[in-house]
Order: C-alpha cells, then structure tokens, then sequence
C-alpha cells in the first residue's frame, strides 16, 4: 500500500482566511468602540488647521555671565522647553529659536493653553533652598489657620504628616526669631555665632549706661539681615509687579524673598542660600503612594545632588517650623515647600501632602524639566485664528479625494473585478488610520497638522502599491498556465517578500525624519511610519484573506472577463499535461525493413 503524499499545509491567512478576518473585524470594532467611550471622535487637529497660541521668549542676560546667551544654550532650553511642554501630555507643540535670543512656542488648540502657557513661562533655573521664614502674601494681611504643607521623606522612609500646618509669621515667628535667622544666614560659613557674655546680659543696676553691645554699630552682616526683612515686611505677594521683580537678580549663593501660592491665598518666604540645583535631579514624576492611596512627587538625584540634599535635610530636620523646611523655587515661585523630620539619605526623596493628580504631576515635570541654561521672559503672547487653516484643511482633503478617485479609477479600468479587493481594502487601511489618529490625540497628544495630511494622502498610493504586487504575481502566475486558486498561494510568498521590504524602507524613511527634525515635519514622519505598519496589517490580514476566499467563487476561479483574470486576455500558456504510458516504449522500426 502506497504511502499517503505528503505535503506543505497552509498556515495563518493561507489555511484559515476567516480567522484573519476576524481578527481585523474585532480590532476595527474595538478601536471603534474606544473611540466612542473616550469622547474622542475626531482627531486633534495641529495649530496651522485650528488655531491655538504662539508665546514668544527672550532670553535675558545672567549677571556676571555675558556671553550665556549663545547657540548651545539656546538650542539646550528649546530642547528642555518642548520636553515640559510635551510632558503635559505627540503635542504637536513647536518650539524653535527665532533669531540670536528668541525661542518661539505654538501651543494647538484643544491643549489645556492656560497650563502649558505657566510651563512654558516659568523657565528659570529650578533650586531647593532652605525655609528662614514665612507670612501671609499681603503685608497686612488678616491672620488665618494656614494651608497645608507637604513633607517630604526618603524613599521607603515614613512621611511626616502632610497635613502639618505651615506657621506664619504671628504666632510662630517673631521679628526677633526671624531677624536672628536672618542674620545667621548671612553670616560667612566659617564664622564664630557671636554670644552674649555674662557681664553683658547682667544689669547695671547703679548705672544708665548702654551695654556695649547696644552701643556697637550694627555690622554688615546685620545690616543687611535688617534689610532684608524690612523688604520681606513689606513686600506685597498679591501684587503681581511685586511678585515678578521679587526673585529678579539674586546670586543663588544668597538668601532671597520669594513668592508662592498656597491653595488661592499668596504667601511669601525668606530663604535661604541654594542648597541643591534643579540639574542635579534625574527623574521626578506624581505617582499614587501605593500605601496610603495619595498622590506625592518622587524625586531621585545624580551623585552631587544625594549629598547636598542629604546634608541639608540633616541640618533642617533638627529645627523649628518653618526653619525645617525646603522650598522649591523656580523663577523667584515657590511651588511647594515641604518639611523634613530627618536626613533623607540614598538620592531618592518623596514629596507627599495635600497633591491632587494635575499638582503633582505638574511639580514632577517642572522638576523634570525646569533646570535651564538660562532664564527668559515672555516677551509676547498672541492667539492664532483657525480661518486659514480650515482652508488648508479643506484644500488638503480635496487633494486626497481626488488622489483616492485617479487610484480608484486606474484599479478598476486596469484590474477590474480585482479592484473591489483594492477598494475594500483601502477602506479598511483608512478606518484603521481614522480611528487610531483620533484615540492618539487623547492618548498621547498626537495633533494633525497639514504636513500630517499630507503623509496620509502619499499613504494612499504606498497601500495601493502593494495591492498592486500582489495582483501581478497572481496574473503572473496564471500566465504560466496555474489556475486560479494555485495561483493564489504560489503568488503570495513572493509578493508577501516584496511587500515587506517596500514597506520597511519606507518605515525607515519615516522613522529617521522623525528622529532629526522637530515641529510639522514630524507630523509628516509620524503619519507616514503609522500608515506604512497599517498597510502590512491590511495586506496580511485583509487583502491576502479575501482573495483566497473569492479565489473559490465561480466569477474569480473561471477567468471571467471582468475579473480582471481572464488567462485569455492575460495571454496566458496552455496548461501542462503529461502524458501516461502504461507499457515499455516501442523498438525502433528500420527503414529499409518496413
């Protein structure tokens, strides 16, 4: 008994057809369907088609660093500067130099502007400088129970409690208190804190002499501690000239008045000489604290940064509130001020207290993203109108629509029944293209803008190139004399070779003119690498599907004229057969015995 011939079985597409197309059916449903749940049925659009704001920085000249303001610097803070802004939530937001000192920053519509505006405005160096004092904003302002104060902690370590109020200046700090802290902090490292003696805290009771100390001139020291707080006693938080002119100037090496909001009151602080550079923190993000359910701010420093904030945490941890805290300064605004009950040791520190989600991720990419080589103001803010880009917009869908309809008419006149596949099948991309651009808007940010555009429109004629291989292989094959169904699956591999390496070069293209340019050109590079890994998607699990199955139906299988697959007008070879011999061929006959 013969053996059974054995041959190759058909896999994936070739063998099963319907599965593949289930598999594409129910991701197109479930794109769908989120698309729908999520609120978000149409893609974001990018600020050329629907407006949005264009905030223009100027760098401003660092005292005693003249030459601050150059191409690296400005190139450092465009980077940094898109990363915060992207860090709220692809943007599509653009951020480039405009000429020696400026950095220009569109914001598209449907961002939340307002946050992204106070990101992009607060551009200073970001520092971590020791609590001498605080009061309410105003400087006669009513008193108040104060508003909570986050801690912070070592990674692991428990928390202070955040609920810890922060003292004013009233009940907590007297004027006496605040001006000895004052002095003390600007006294030199290394010099002796001065006490008074036995003689000069005893009486003279048969005298009405002033004690030498009374009598002395105040030193410089003292001086400028009295300074200082007569400028922190009258300096006004409320004001908003007040608040931008407070932190103008100041050496990080000195200690600085500084202005922060509490909740919707203003608060101001004395501070301290930087203990810790916004540069010397790796990583910070807002995170829910597994433990209790809170969100806090986790924070992790390079090598310098761990044994700066290690010695001043130690330091502030043995003192009275406010002086055991740090704030957080960026651009002369406190953003958070948290308390410290011990040294936090490692690099890695926890902010924890009174956070909601948008504050602590707000403080996490501010920390992330704050350390600039310079600092900037805004020099202007206009709003760009949606009137021209509708326009384009509406150009751009045209030139697709009509693209589309030169494809469609050159598929049917050329391929006939086979261009119902093509169609079909480039409706299919163009669900999957819709359906993921618009989830991508809320999911990553992703905004189309008109180089976007443009990218699907060329995306139209890469997914129709490759429907094109593959019916050619197909007709080349029924050429040869196969019918149909062999012709099918003896097409697809070398089809399925060529598509592949079409598709990954065009991929490629796109992945590098992602990586080295930056604002439209972007969109451009991201639309096409999206519609190029949707074409294999389609091709694989659509396009080859459905040709095996109609490769079963009488209008495809016989050749019929419309099909597109008619070996006739093909010019294809008569099949081959081989003809069977059931005995020994016959001798050769002589010619001259017949």
């Amino acid at each position: 008994m013969a053996a059974p011939k054995k041959g190759r079985r058909p896999t994936g597409a070739q063998g099963r057809p319907g599965r593949a197309l289930a598999i594409i059916l129910i991701a197109m449903v479930a794109l769908t369907a989120g698309m729908f749940v999520s609120d978000q049925t149409t893609p974001r659009l990018g600020i050329d088609l629907a407006g949005g704001t264009s905030i223009t920085l100027k760098a401003k000249s660092e005292p005693g660093k003249p030459d601050a303001i150059n191409e690296t610097n400005m190139n450092t803070a465009v980077g940094i500067i898109e990363r915060r802004v992207n860090g709220l939530g692809v943007s599509e937001a653009e951020v480039q130099t405009q000429g020696r000192d400026h950095i220009i920053v569109n914001i598209p519509k449907g961002m939340n502007e307002k946050q992204a505006r106070e990101q992009v405005g607060t551009t200073a160096q970001l520092y971590f400088r020791p609590v001498i004092a605080f009061a309410d904003g105003a400087p006669a302002a009513p008193e108040g129970s104060p508003s909570p104060s986050p801690s912070a902690s070592g990674s692991g370590a428990p928390k202070a409690d955040g609920n810890k109020s922060s003292p004013s200046a009233t009940p907590s700090s007297s004027a006496t208190s605040q001006g000895r802290a004052l002095s003390e902090a600007l006294k030199a490292p290394n010099a002796p804190t001065p006490s008074p003696s036995a003689s000069e805290s005893k009486k003279a009771d048969d005298t009405k002499a002033p004690s030498p100390s009374a009598s002395a001139p105040p030193t410089g020291d003292e001086a400028a501690a009295a300074d200082l707080q007569a400028r922190f006693a009258t300096l006004d938080c409320t004001d908003e000239a007040q608040r931008a002119a407070v932190g103008q100037g100041v050496k990080p090496t000195e200690p600085a008045l500084a202005c922060g909001q509490r909740g919707e009151a203003w608060g101001k602080w004395v501070l301290g000489p930087a203990a810790v550079e916004g540069k010397d923190i790796k990583s910070a993000k807002g995170v829910i604290d597994p433990q209790s359910g809170q969100w806090i701010v986790t924070m992790d420093f390079n090598d310098k940064g761990s044994d700066a904030f290690a010695k001043v945490t130690g330091e502030l941890s043995a003192k009275q509130p406010p002086q055991n805290q740090f704030a957080i300064v960026l651009d002369g605004d406190v953003v958070s001020d948290p308390s410290v009950s011990s040294a936090i040791m490692g690099g890695n520190a926890q902010i924890s207290g009174g956070f909601t989600q948008q504050s602590a991720q707000d403080l996490g990419n501010m920390l992330s993203y704050g350390a600039l080589p310079l600092s900037f103001s805004e020099d202007s803010v206009t709003t760009v109108t949606a009137a021209l880009g509708g326009e384009q917009l509406r150009a751009g869908l045209i030139a697709g629509a009509i693209g589309m309809l030169l494809v469609v008419i050159y598929l049917l006149v050329y391929y006939r029944g086979l261009a119902f596949i093509a169609i079909i099948s480039l409706l299919v991309s163009a669900v999957l293209t819709y359906t993921i651009m618009s989830l991508l808007g809320k999911g990553i940010g992703f905004a189309l803008n008109l180089p976007a555009v443009c990218g699907a429109i060329v995306a139209i004629g890469i997914t129709a190139d490759s429907f094109i291989v593959y019916f050619e292989r197909i007709r080349d094959e029924i050429r040869e004399g196969r019918t149909l169904r062999p012709a099918v699956e003896r097409a697809w591999p070398r089809a399925r070779r060529t598509i592949l390496v079409s598709d990954f070069v065009s991929f490629l293209a796109a992945a590098v003119l992602f990586i080295v340019t930056v604002g439209k050109v972007q969109g451009f590079a991201f639309t096409l690498g999206l519609t190029t890994l949707l074409d294999v998607v389609v091709v694989f699990l659509f396009t080859k599907p459905v040709m095996t199955l109609l490769a079963r139906t009488k209008f495809f299988s016989s050749g019929h004229p419309w099909s597109g697959l008619d070996p006739k007008r093909l010019g294809a070879k008569p099949p081959l057969r081989r003809s069977r011999r059931t005995g020994p061929a016959p001798a050769p006959v002589d010619a001259k015995e017949a």
